[in-house]
């Protein structure tokens, strides 16, 4: 049985760094029915939450199964300083309102995978602020600032010669700390949080506490396979989409980009996984039967399995029939719009640009049939705008 936990806790992880404390907690658990803590932080500065957040929560529901208590830490007090990570400029600060409104659609949505009497949610404010002017001061000198500029993207832009504020060099210092009020056993994260996650044992050291583990989820790729997946690459999958959004998405990834995520975000075993892509490989399975299994479940997983169906049904209808979808919401407009206008104030294109270029590349549909003219005006009349496959609006012209 432990050594099976350990197998799921490691599964789709690039790097542990002191294996053998989660070893040594989860055998405690098994044999002595000792509980111990795994920690993962959110800055809220977001409200929704998308796949790439929930590859950190399936990894916590695994450590719930075997032991783990969560503490599901929200960033409350770090996101008004925002986390310099990856980042070539000093980020915005949010306000006090915006971040509370995100924390709270944050925990409403958490608790579609995580088991909530397992969790508990913590807020940084609590001890962060009663630490205080002086208690930072004295933070401070647990580190210096040639081992800060170690860090990637600080040493980058110092080398650039741009700007890096005093407030970002705190933010690792005051994650890190998050760790020794919490007496975390371990920490969770995505690689490109290292230099913050190995704070937190720098700290826990220096304050006489046992060090915690780390264990570092890769990033997940967004719909493009490229690049992180994020809101504003508008390469996601929110989990408060509509369950047919969701799975028409999920079914728009590459076959190859599928296996990554059945990986990191399927409750399937690895055996299954394998016995299914060697299905494939050897013409047993088709790609796109193994496809839907993984819409199925992933859409399911955030509603339920009939709503998964009724997406399934939709999208075979719109995708393998050529039909309409049934419930596209509908806009007005008056006569002579320009189609690049109608196609934003539709909601299907971001922008008049990108509506011209995927005119160009023939993505753009009137009536289900293919224009061309970018410069076409809409008379008087009804209809039906579609971008690409999954994207459709009815527009009446007056």
């Amino acid at each position: 049985m432990v050594e099976k936990a350990l197998d799921e806790i490691k599964r789709g992880s690039v790097e542990i760094i002191d294996s053998e404390r989660i070893e040594n907690l989860v055998k405690r658990f098994y044999n002595e029915g000792k509980n111990f803590t795994v920690k993962a932080g959110f800055d809220p500065t977001g409200a929704d939450l998308h796949l790439g957040h929930t590859v950190l929560l399936q990894k916590l529901k695994t450590f719930q199964k075997h032991g783990g208590v969560v503490q599901l830490l929200i960033g409350d007090f770090t996101a008004s300083i925002g986390d310099p990570t990856g980042k070539s400029e000093t980020r915005k600060v949010l306000d006090r309102e915006t971040i509370l409104e995100n924390a709270k659609t944050y925990q409403e949505q958490v608790f579609k995978i995580l088991d909530r009497d397992k969790t508990e949610i913590v807020y940084n404010s609590v001890w962060l602020e009663a630490l205080g002017a002086s208690g930072i001061v004295a933070l401070s000198r647990l580190f210096n600032v040639a081992r800060m500029l170690e860090r990637d993207d600080f040493e980058k832009r110092y080398k650039a010669g741009q700007s890096i504020s005093i407030s970002e060099f705190l933010y690792p210092l005051l994650q890190g700390y998050d760790s020794v009020a919490l007496k975390s056993d371990i920490e969770i994260g995505g690689t490109d949080q290292k230099f913050n996650l190995l704070m937190g044992r720098h700290l826990q050291k220096a304050y006489d506490l046992p060090q915690q583990a780390i264990l570092m989820m890769p990033i997940l790729e967004g719909l493009d396979g490229v690049q992180k997946m994020s809101k504003s690459l508008n390469n996601y999958i929110g989990i408060t989409e509509e369950p047919k959004d969701i799975y028409a998405k999920v079914m728009s990834i590459s076959d190859e980009l599928m296996w990554r995520y059945y990986e990191i975000l399927s409750d399937l075993s690895l055996d299954e996984i394998a016995k299914m892509r060697e299905d494939v490989k050897n013409g047993l399975l088709h790609p796109k039967k193994a496809k839907e299994r993984l819409a199925l479940e992933l859409t399911a997983r955030f509603y339920n399995e009939e709503f998964a169906n009724i997406a399934k049904r939709e999208f075979d209808n719109v995708f393998k029939s050529n039909k309409i979808p049934s419930d596209i919401e509908e806009f007005e407009a008056q006569k002579g719009i320009w189609i690049c206008r109608a196609l934003v104030d539709t909601k299907l294109e971001p922008s008049t640009s990108q509506a011209r270029r995927d005119i160009k590349q023939g993505a753009v549909k009137i009536n289900q049939e293919k224009i061309s003219d970018e410069k076409l005006n809409l008379e008087s009349g009804d209809y039906i705008l579609q971008v690409g496959k999954r994207k459709f609006a009815k527009l009446r012209v007056k």
